[in-house]
């Protein structure tokens, strides 16, 4: 049953404007991304193609889905979901391969964006320590004078590194926040010092305990994780879309849906080893193991069928509430935020 209403999209004059679109992150995943050439042209921009949690952008494209649907998918990257969501709502996109809680956050600034298929149930992040740091800090409580990375202000992980703290007595006033993006900047930042922790996915994470840089503090790869750190499930990688074009070009997200829950699907029941053999040669940066148990660590977060969680979204709100005053000032109208038309009709 449709969960979101026609309603318009404010104009995005006011956002930092990117001056370009960042193709891909590497030779292989620019290749892979152009698309076959045939067939209905969208754009998405993902939050990091490379990034273990939005593996099913780019699955997608190689199964050959979004072909069998009639669609011309390019592709394309930026570090930090944030920067993800200012080119979609800067109309340069069509989708955003992003985390879920911005729509919400997009609704409190006067924005009007979907989920429109879920990947998710958990956020399949992993709070960091350093080796270094690690006998300081054994609990987000001890977060008070730490420097911590995220991938960026404003993103998923700035949300959800301010909600441990506070969740734990912590100020968000009372630690620092450094925006050290994903990967290598983030190992290195973690090695040198510049960040006594931080949240990060894999497989960064993988890369990180395979060079004894750091130790897991707080684990979100699992239902489960999420449940004990945030008190339930956090539907955090999906499609969402401005909703003004979603009701405008309903076909042409319906294929988009179809080809993500085929893969979905898919990966429920094909190993690690499988779906990474899938993926691009170059995104397993020389070790293929390492890769592959970055996958196997993460596949629990991951849905069989796009759905929306049950539960998810209240979760995500209450995260959000507890420091974002702009969620705190809203009454935000969760039924606007996603929609399972396209799922339900998928199936």
């Amino acid at each position: 049953m449709r969960k979101s209403a026609r309603y318009s999209t404010l104009a995005a004059a006011g956002l930092l404007a990117l001056s370009s679109l960042t193709a891909c992150a590497n030779d292989a995943a620019s290749t892979a991304s152009t698309g076959s050439g045939k067939g209905t042209k969208v754009k998405i921009m993902v939050g990091g193609l490379d990034k273990v949690i939005y593996l099913p952008a780019m699955l997608t494209q190689r199964l050959g889905y979004f072909d069998a649907e009639g669609l011309n998918v390019e592709l394309l990257t930026e570090p930090a979901g944030v920067q993800a969501e200012t080119a979609l709502v800067a109309g340069q996109v069509q989708g955003t391969v992003g985390f879920y809680d911005h729509t919400l956050d997009l609704q409190t600034k006067g924005k009007a964006v979907e989920s429109v298929v879920q990947f998710s149930q958990a956020p399949g992040e992993v709070e960091v320590v350093s080796t270094k740091a690690a006998g300081d800090i054994t609990s987000p409580k001890d977060f008070k004078g730490k420097k911590l990375g995220i991938t960026s202000l404003g993103s998923s992980t700035d949300f959800l590194t301010k909600y441990l703290a506070v969740k734990n007595g912590v100020k968000v006033s009372d630690f620092s926040p450094v925006a050290v993006g994903a990967g290598a900047t983030f190992v290195s930042a973690l090695q040198q010092g510049s960040i006594d922790g931080g949240m990060t996915t894999d497989p960064t994470v993988a890369t990180i305990l395979d060079k004894k840089a750091g130790k897991v503090l707080v684990d979100m790869r699992t239902p489960e994780g999420s449940q004990k750190a945030l008190g339930g499930p956090y539907p955090s990688s999906s499609l969402y879309m401005q909703t003004d074009w979603v009701n405008g070009h309903k076909d042409t997200v319906q294929k988009l849906v179809n080809a993500f829950v085929k893969t979905l699907k898919w990966m429920s029941t094909h190993s690690a080893a499988e779906i990474a053999a899938k993926m691009p040669a170059d995104y397993a940066q020389g070790d293929k193991d390492l890769y592959t148990q970055s996958i196997t660590s993460t596949l629990p977060m991951f849905t069989d069928d796009g759905v929306m969680p049950e539960n998810g979204p209240e979760t995500v709100e209450k995260v959000l509430k507890a420091f974002n005053t702009n969620i705190q000032n809203t009454d935000v109208d969760l039924s606007k935020t996603y929609t399972t038309e396209f799922v339900e009709a998928a199936k």
